[in-house]
């Protein structure tokens, strides 16, 4: 019987096929349940008891050869000379447009570089925060609305944790753990519990800058406000300070800058006034710089916080606050040309 092996073994090596049905047909031949080798493998019992290991290792070397050599007749004969044809098979099957930068990315990414060309650092911080960071560091009462559950999104009450409703958080983060000088950009997304409509939505991004250190005055605030007006939305804007209110500043002030669509001289984008409102600032009420560790005795400081997608309403007129976030393609490829 290892002759008649040894015999089939030469036939196996020798075989050949020009085309993948002659190949399946090699195939019926030697290894189906009625092929040759098959029947070797019924063979078998009649072989005396003293060959059968030396016939079974053979038996199943040519199984193998016979398995390896029809599979590669099978791989050959159906390969394609696709150079021939001009194809590329390592391209996607169908054209793959390429996708554009996120305009919130865009604006995020212009409001950081004009801070850091006045010397600010990024700084960030966890989206889900505590009622310190998120309050209580920041000098706001016990009663005050925003701990409401109408406007901020309670993970769990008993502690307090929820999801941050301003990146003023990451400024008492850097704070705790960091002696003045400080001068850091915070942006970020952050979490509101507010109906969603073309105006507002329950999520939207801020950035928040923070500056503390020794004489920093109402002044550097103005100069600072004016400096990024002017790089963002031109040389000609003007800027007004209008007396308000936030918990962790004082005094705080309200920024508008002059419509760059009337000039100033109202329009309807501007309510007729010749002013838009863009962001909230003041001076850190120096309890939030004592609850942080800093002697507001030595150190004052500015803070102001703006809405990414306010910014990016100005400079792009999108109406409607939804399709920031809807991803669709045919509103994103507008922003092409704002790379």
């Amino acid at each position: 019987m290892i002759e008649k092996i040894n015999a089939l073994k030469a036939v196996i090596q020798a075989l050949t096929a020009n085309s993948p049905e002659e190949a399946e047909a090699l195939r019926i031949k030697y290894l189906s349940k009625k092929g040759v080798i098959t029947g070797l493998f019924a063979d078998f019992r009649n072989v005396p008891a003293e060959q059968k290991k030396e016939v079974g290792q053979a038996i199943n070397e040519l199984k193998t050869l016979a398995t390896e050599r029809i599979n590669a007749l099978k791989e050959s004969t159906s390969a394609v000379d696709t150079s021939a044809l001009g194809l590329d098979l390592t391209r996607s099957a169908a054209p793959v447009a390429l996708g554009t930068r996120h305009p919130l990315s865009i604006v995020r990414e212009e409001i950081i570089a004009i801070f850091r060309r006045l010397g600010f650092t990024i700084a960030e911080g966890p989206e889900i925060e505590d009622d310190w960071h998120v309050f209580s560091s920041l000098n706001f009462a016990a009663d005050h609305p925003a701990r409401d559950m109408q406007d901020t999104f309670f993970i769990q009450r008993e502690p307090d944790v929820l999801l941050r409703t301003h990146t003023s958080s990451v400024q008492t983060r850097v704070m705790e753990r960091q002696k003045p000088p400080i001068r850091i950009i915070c942006p970020g997304r952050v979490y509101r519990n507010e109906a969603i409509s073309a105006r507002a939505h329950c999520f939207f991004h801020q950035v928040e800058a923070l500056y503390v250190d020794k004489n920093v005055s109402f002044a550097d605030l103005r100069q600072t406000l004016l400096y990024f007006a002017q790089e963002m939305f031109g040389p000609e804007t003007k800027i007004r300070l209008r007396p308000s209110y936030f918990p962790f500043t004082e005094p705080s002030a309200e920024m508008d800058i002059s419509c760059d669509l009337c000039g100033g001289k109202g329009c309807s984008f501007c309510k007729g006034t010749g002013w838009v409102e863009i962001l909230g600032c003041g001076m850190v009420d120096p309890n939030v710089l004592e609850a942080n560790g800093i002697d507001s005795r030595e150190y004052t400081g500015f803070a102001l916080g703006m809405g990414i997608e306010r910014i990016t309403n100005l400079k792009y007129r999108v109406k409607d606050l939804r399709m920031f976030s809807e991803n669709d393609r045919r509103f994103l490829e507008e922003f092409q040309a704002a790379h």
